[in-house]
């Protein structure tokens, strides 16, 4: 691995499908230390740029390097074991009679089933301590299927994190969560974004209320198109928000954490 390359390099990225543009012309550069949020309306392309970073989905045009190897040049189901995508499609691949602790072992190995593998005591030690972290140690036993939302997220990321990653990619790990959990996974997000040992990071998301402080660099997408990209602070303004959305508000941010709301 080239530690000094991008963990993400996309030059001129173009998705087509079914004749509709999904992304367009996009140039994208995620640096080892960065930590992303990816902002836009439905349909602004955030899920497929996350998806063709993270090697899932092949560009109809455009140049993709990811932890330094090239797209089409390099093994793409062997470089996707060294990124950890966490989204609502993998919940649904996880049974839901297995147990927490399960779900989060077998992130060692990627796999859907604990018996598929054989885990040493240590792998069993770092999921315990990863759902201590999460707040879910007495979960631990419980069945996927009988948690809650934000419970069922908080193991997806202590899943990605159980096989060490070096790429963490996010796709609206909020979505659906009442108050109480959303602030949970934020604040989550957010130690984790503070820790140096944590890798890069890019979180999908349409509210910038989810954008966990330490956020360092945000991207606004619409229509398949980069609105602005950047350092937070510059990226998510009044104007820059606004012009994605489509809609006057007024975005404020207060010790890290950024809201919205219409203009009036």
């Amino acid at each position: 691995m080239d530690v000094a390359s991008p963990a993400v390099d996309l030059q001129a990225v173009r998705v087509v499908r079914g004749g509709r543009v999904l992304v367009d012309d996009v140039d994208w550069v995620v640096r080892r230390s960065e930590r992303w949020a990816l902002l836009g309306p439905n349909g602004s392309g955030k899920t497929t740029l996350l998806k063709v970073a993270g090697m899932q989905l092949l560009p109809t045009g455009g140049r993709v390097s990811v932890l330094g190897e090239r797209y089409g040049a390099t093994d793409a189901r062997a470089l996707r074991r060294r990124i950890a995508y966490v989204s609502q499609s993998l919940l649904r691949g996880l049974h839901p009679a297995i147990t927490a602790h399960d779900a989060v072992v077998t992130g060692r190995t990627g796999a859907l089933e604990p018996y598929w593998h054989a885990y040493g005591e240590d792998d069993h030690a770092r999921a315990d301590s990863l759902l201590a972290s999460a707040g879910l140690a007495d979960a631990a036993g419980r069945p996927l299927g009988l948690l809650s939302e934000g419970e069922r997220q908080q193991v997806l990321i202590s899943r990605a994190l159980m096989g060490e990653p070096e790429l963490l990619l996010f796709d609206e790990p909020a979505a659906g969560l009442d108050l109480g959990a959303r602030e949970r996974l934020v604040q989550r997000l957010s130690e984790l974004a503070a820790d140096p040992a944590t890798p890069p990071m890019v979180l999908v998301t349409h509210h910038v209320e989810e954008i966990p402080p330490g956020t360092s660099h945000a991207a606004l997408l619409r229509t398949g198109r980069f609105v602005a990209s950047g350092p937070s602070a510059e990226v998510l303004t009044s104007t820059a928000v606004s012009a994605c959305f489509g809609v006057p508000v007024v975005v404020t941010c207060v010790e890290g954490r950024f809201s919205a709301r219409v203009e009036v």
